[in-house]
């Protein structure tokens, strides 16, 4: 079962993970820690063993020095009392208590530090100190549990210290999964007002750098995704508009036919007016369609090596009576020979077409007309379409390529088609491993230019 998107602490969700992490990186510090602790406190405690064993055994050997025997006694006694075993012998003494040695009485003054032996499975501190009248005070003390483990009071200090660290851990991840969890839930939040279509979401950037990176970028998808429904909104309304004029215009002739209200010497022209008028409507379908097909994922297009100049050519050729009964100086530009590139004949003549279909719209008599191809600087080709128009400014060359963008903002000003041949037009390059640009040409207008990968080599 899944778990809900809006769970806080989920199984699967960041925060608990992040919980569950610093958790055990705490417990893994807290059981370092107590490993520590005890070590460092068990030394200790050996530490101060051995030195109530030397401080004994100095205390006895100066007994021994002074030559107080009931001092001396009251010594031992004491010592016996705490659970130590304590001795004088001289030199010659052969029977000890354990665990003194034999060896024990060759220590003179100034004794090494108190020793740790093991006798009969026990392990004792062990302090030998010569005196000055040849006799050597003994004193030992088992190493039990007092002098290796921990007390009481020692072992709650260490566990207190050790809940500490968890706690602390515990609580810095509660602290760190909110910090990072809260943010990511209001990019979450976000994200499904704005697949459920609120264009008007913003999120608020902050966070760690990773989450204010992805707030950042859904902000920006929010904007974009605006931007461009309201462009395609717009879009949709031109070409509506493009679809509405030769509709009016066929409906009004029909039925002034139907009705036989026309008269009929004007019979032909309404004829005439319906054919334009559904010509223009079957163009501006097609174009849709065509649009829709490229976008398509079962679009066809068969690439192979193709003679740019030839396909300059047969457009020229197919392109010139209407150019010349426009009034417009259709030239051709091209290399002599032919220029492979890899492309799509067909493909690539319709692009060709669509971009002088729309220079020939708005070139005013009198004005060139520029077909182009060549050789490109990767060792493909070009084609290009140029004309001495009215031209594009920088904003418009930058958002040529967007459907409807040009017929948007230039119509009433000069004639504008359905807004979809550009986008067509660069489609259909990037289908064929190219890509099209728009520029500035020479002649004053606009240059649009198809650039179209090299023919691969055949392998030898």
């Amino acid at each position: 079962m899944r778990s809900s998107p809006d769970a806080g602490f989920g199984v699967r969700s960041l925060a608990a993970r992040v919980v569950t992490l610093v958790a055990a990186v705490a417990l893994g510090s807290a059981a370092v820690t107590t490993a520590v602790l005890v070590r460092a406190i068990t030394q200790g405690n050996r530490d101060r063993a051995a030195a109530v064993v030397a401080l004994e055994a100095d205390n006895l050997a100066d007994r021994v020095s002074a030559g107080r025997p009931v001092g001396l006694q009251t010594v031992l006694a004491r010592i016996a009392v705490r659970g130590d075993v304590a001795s004088v012998a001289g030199p010659g003494r052969v029977s000890l208590p354990v665990p003194f040695t034999t060896g024990d009485l060759a220590t003179g003054p100034g004794a090494p530090d108190v020793q740790q032996r093991s006798v009969g499975g026990r392990d004792w501190l062990v302090a030998a100190r010569g005196t000055s009248i040849g006799q050597v005070a003994l004193v030992a003390r088992p190493l039990g549990r007092a002098a290796t483990g921990l007390t009481a009071a020692q072992r709650r200090q260490v566990a207190l210290g050790a809940l500490g660290v968890v706690g602390v851990g515990v609580v810095g991840g509660l602290l760190l999964a909110q910090g990072v969890a809260r943010p990511l839930r209001r990019v979450a939040a976000a994200a499904r007002r704005l697949s459920a279509g609120d264009r008007e979401v913003r999120v608020e950037v902050d966070g760690p750098a990773e989450v204010a990176d992805v707030a950042g970028a859904l902000d920006h998808l929010a904007g974009r995704l605006a931007e461009t429904e309201d462009r395609q909104r717009r879009f949709l309304l031109a070409v509506s508009h493009e679809l509405r004029t030769p509709l009016t215009a066929v409906a009004g002739y029909g039925e002034a036919l139907a009705d036989g209200v026309l008269p009929t010497a004007e019979v032909p022209h309404a004829g005439a007016v319906i054919r334009a008028e559904a010509g223009r409507l079957q163009r501006r379908v097609e174009d849709l369609m065509a649009l829709a097909r490229l976008q398509a994922d079962d679009f066809r297009v068969e690439p192979g090596s193709v003679d740019v100049v030839a396909v300059v050519d047969a457009a020229a050729a197919a392109w010139r009576p209407r150019a010349g009964a426009a009034g417009v100086d259709l030239r051709v530009e091209r290399p002599v020979g032919a220029v492979p590139a890899w492309a799509d004949g067909e493909r690539l003549r319709q692009a060709l077409d669509a971009l002088v279909d729309n220079a020939l719209r708005v070139l005013p008599a009198g004005a060139p007309l520029v077909l182009a191809g060549g050789t490109g600087r990767s060792g493909g080709a070009w084609v290009q379409v140029r004309d001495g128009g009215p031209g594009l400014d920088a904003d418009d060359l930058a958002h040529a390529f967007e459907p409807g963008r040009l017929t948007e903002r230039y119509r009433g000003s000069r004639a504008v088609g359905s807004g979809l041949g550009l986008a067509l037009v660069a489609a259909l390059a990037r289908r064929m491993g190219g890509r099209a640009v728009a520029g500035v040409a020479p002649e004053g207008g606009a240059a649009f230019t198809l650039e179209l990968p090299p023919a691969p080599r055949s392998p030898r």
